[in-house]
């Protein structure tokens, strides 16, 4: 059997990471379109996107890796789905693609995307509308870690509840959720000795100095709090006679933030030098893993979810100390590949407040982000005990740093990650197959709250068009090119069909009073239904007049 294979949902600010704003669903983006072009080994890639201009830069991309042959699939036409067979969704929004494939074929294709930040309100809103949308059982959403996986069930659990309270449901259905981690490209993290020395010169590093390193957003309130960090480097730096060296490597969203770090280093970890570093710089973010002995990252943030850069750290061979958190859990094996440290949070039921705030939109996201993680603690005193403990052993480091890159380079590699997103889509493909299809079509209207707006609206005009209506010459003096040219038309130029306008004039010209089924009877399906509202437009701008029905021949 060939490859399984899926259309990619192409946006390309989603895969490209040099951006002013640099996050980790960008980096990871990149990498997966990266690693799919590379590894996936299938005969035509295939780009689901909006215009040509977006498909020829995703061919770009594909040619300067060799992966050829590369097929548009335009957001217009959803129905090409079916070649692939599946779509790869950079987020978790099936709902909205599930709803514009129940107008054609349900079976044709599945759905498949995927979880970065489940916090925010966006993200939360598009699990819970699985629930209504006609999410079929062959259609995923990939979770990154088993907590991902219990948090996006929970919410789903809540929605059903409430959806059987209110409607009376008995059932609820809901996408598979498959667990499949972000990846890496090893080959990129491999130590280079000489890079090392570079990097550890042009920041003073000596060669008996020890380099904590973290690689990230630069932002206490939606990402890390340094401060558990920072104090445990100071402890470490008094029990030990080392000279340490912390290295931040990440950028500021503003001033504000950026003062706030730097003092606080200043501040609560005098003894340990501190060096910050843009990594939004391809030259820093992949080099700078090469000038680093251990790698830290005390994550308190509920906006985080699997987090790449431990895995980043395994790559490079790096033992680890980070916090029991989230997708850590599922990466950095504590005693096996680093060190995780306790983190405690407050009972279920204490944080209602500051979802009320958010929802209501008192605070921001990040406000709502930075609230929440204040009232996670990190355990301070573990870490500083982790940190001293790694610092005096640095047998006890390269082998926790080996084992932490053999697992990486068997376990994390992309081309690993990759085979296992094909089985998912070779596994959804055969329950398309076999599976019961969940509200199909029934009538005209597939999408509810998107319906046809002539439908919606059908009550507002005085008279419907209809195939029964007889058309005459206008009296307007003007043609059709010069009036759809006018900048009052042109905007609308691409939803017009000129060459329908155009056959009814004819039409018009050679038998006044002609009746629009007469004027139809030549064409194809697909041009008879576009006939009435083209002949519409026609009659807006005055080049044919629409007798009323009833009126004499």
């Amino acid at each position: 059997m060939p490859p399984a294979n899926a259309a990619i949902h192409y946006v390309p600010a989603g895969y490209d990471t040099t951006g002013p704003k640099l996050m980790g669903r960008m980096a990871a983006g990149e990498g997966f379109l990266d690693a799919f072009l590379r590894h996936a080994g299938v005969e035509r890639f295939y780009c689901y996107a909006s215009e040509r201009k977006a498909a020829e830069q995703f061919a770009g991309l594909a040619r300067s890796v060799g992966a050829t042959p590369v097929e548009w699939i335009p957001w217009a036409n959803p129905t090409g789905l079916a070649k692939p067979g599946a779509l790869y969704i950079p987020d978790p929004s099936l709902h909205d693609h599930a709803w514009r494939r129940r107008g054609r074929d349900q079976r044709a294709y599945s759905l498949t995307g995927i979880t970065h930040t489940t916090a925010s309100s966006g993200a939360m809103d598009m699990i819970a509308e699985f629930a209504v949308a006609p999410v079929q059982e062959w259609d995923a959403l990939i979770c990154t870690a088993k907590t991902v996986r219990t948090m996006v069930e929970a919410l789903m659990d809540e929605q059903a509840a409430y959806l059987k309270g209110r409607l009376g449901a008995q059932r609820v259905p809901r996408p598979q959720l498959p667990i499949i981690p972000l990846g890496v490209d090893c080959a990129r993290f491999a130590m280079d000795p000489a890079i090392r020395a570079t990097q550890r010169d042009a920041l003073g590093i000596g060669p008996d100095d020890v380099v904590f390193l973290f690689v990230g957003r630069l932002s206490f309130h939606a990402k890390a709090h340094p401060y558990p960090m920072y104090l445990a480097l100071e402890r470490a730096a008094q029990r030990t006679a080392k000279r340490l060296h912390l290295v931040q490597a990440g950028w500021f969203a503003n001033d504000f933030i950026e003062t706030a770090f730097r003092d606080g280093a200043r501040d609560f970890c005098p003894s340990v030098t501190a060096h910050f570093l843009d990594a939004r710089k391809p030259e820093v973010r992949f080099a700078i893993w090469q000038a680093a002995d251990i790698f830290t990252s005390l994550s308190d943030n509920i906006q985080e979810t699997f987090g790449l850069t431990p895995i980043e750290a395994m790559a490079a061979g790096l033992p680890s100390v980070v916090t029991d958190w989230d997708g850590y859990r599922d990466t950095v094996q504590h005693g096996e590949h680093g060190i995780r440290v306790p983190t405690l949070a407050p009972p279920p039921g204490l944080g209602v407040d500051l979802a009320d705030a958010h929802a209501i939109g008192i605070d921001t996201y990040d406000r709502y982000c930075g609230y929440a993680s204040q009232f996670i603690a990190v355990d301070i005193d573990a870490t500083a005990e982790a940190y001293v403990t790694l610092i005096n052993n640095p047998d006890l480091c390269a082998k926790l740093g080996a084992a932490a890159r053999k697992t990486a380079q068997g376990t994390f590699d992309w081309r690993h990650v990759i085979a296992r997103y094909q089985e998912l889509w070779a596994e959804l493909a055969a329950r398309r197959a076999a599976a019961t299809e969940f509200a199909p079509a029934l009538g005209a209207i597939h999408w509810p709250a998107r319906a046809d707006p002539f439908t919606l609206f059908a009550d507002y005009p005085s008279e419907t068009l209809s195939l029964q209506h007889r058309l005459e010459r206008g009296d307007f003096p003007g043609n059709l090119t010069t009036i759809v040219d006018h900048h009052l038309f042109s905007f609308a130029k691409h939803r017009l069909r000129l060459d329908l306008c155009e056959h009814v004039l004819r039409k018009v010209m050679e038998q006044s009073g002609t009746d629009l089924a007469a004027i139809g009877a030549g064409l194809n399906d697909a041009d008879r239904a576009l006939l009435l509202r083209n002949a519409a437009f026609l009659a807006k701008i005055g080049l044919i007049r629409v007798r009323p029905r009833g009126s004499a021949s």
